[in-house]
């Protein structure tokens, strides 16, 4: 499969054109938990030329293509993201820590990390990962039966909200990371380690039922994180010159 998303990166450079600066896996790859039948979500950062950023009509500033073997290939432009990024676009975000890196330009990539530390917004991302949480739940574990992975659809964004409350950061991508953070007790990491076990061999259809202990744990956090959400608000300091600073210095000549 790398073969196939190498291919695919260097065809959209040649046939529109771009450069392509920086793509990972993200998703349930990049998080740690996919499932033997998940697809490949490969997210990329590409520019153009110059002369493109100077059109007096903005144009497509998104790639998309789906090809064979379950592989979405999905890029941004780098002025499109560098928008998003100072508003705290936590996909965006995500994407700079993936344990999966299929392309990267070093020094670009740690520029972006830097960038996305003085534009973090913990409010902000708090509550973009507390709905995450609360939207599964809402449509895939509020009943009796439940699929194990959407388990973790809402572990992984809950125990994100508590980096966010203990260290006031963009949370790791990896879900082994934020489960190995020191305000996770022995006894959530126990069971939600039984957890991974199960799911790793389960397939996306499949169902077991939802244990009530969780039930009333998931309840819990969700209510806890909405009622200190608000207090995280910050000011962000960094100025939009230094994004300004970032698409000069990357969009080619």
């Amino acid at each position: 499969m790398d073969e196939a998303i190498q291919s695919a990166i260097a065809d959209i450079e040649r046939e529109l054109g771009v450069r392509v600066l920086y793509a990972a896996e993200s998703g349930s790859r990049a998080w740690g938990f996919a499932s033997p039948d998940s697809d490949y979500d490969v997210r990329f950062i590409y520019t153009h030329p110059r002369d493109w950023y100077l059109s007096v009509f903005e144009q497509r500033d998104v790639i998309e293509r789906m090809l064979p073997g379950d592989l979405d290939v999905s890029g941004w432009d780098l002025r499109k993201s560098l928008r998003l990024l100072s508003k705290c676009n936590l996909a965006f975000n995500e994407w700079f820590d993936s344990p999966i890196v299929y392309r990267a330009d070093e020094t670009f990539a740690q520029e972006v990390r830097l960038l996305i530390a003085d534009f973090f917004q913990p409010a902000r991302a708090l509550f973009h990962y507390l709905g995450m949480a609360r939207s599964t739940y809402a449509d895939h574990l509020a009943g009796d039966q439940v699929r194990l992975k959407k388990l973790f659809y809402f572990l992984r964004p809950i125990l994100a909200c508590r980096w966010i409350e203990h260290h006031g950061t963009q949370p790791p991508t990896a879900f082994a990371q934020l489960l190995a953070a020191p305000w996770v007790s022995d006894e959530e990491r126990t069971w939600i380690g039984e957890l991974e076990i199960r799911k790793a061999v389960a397939k996306e259809s499949e169902y077991e039922p939802m244990p009530g202990i969780l039930r009333t744990w998931m309840l819990e956090q969700s209510d806890y994180f909405e009622r200190i959400g608000a207090t995280l608000a910050r000011p962000v300091q960094a100025e939009h010159a230094l994004l300004d600073a970032t698409l000069r210095r990357w969009a080619t000549g």
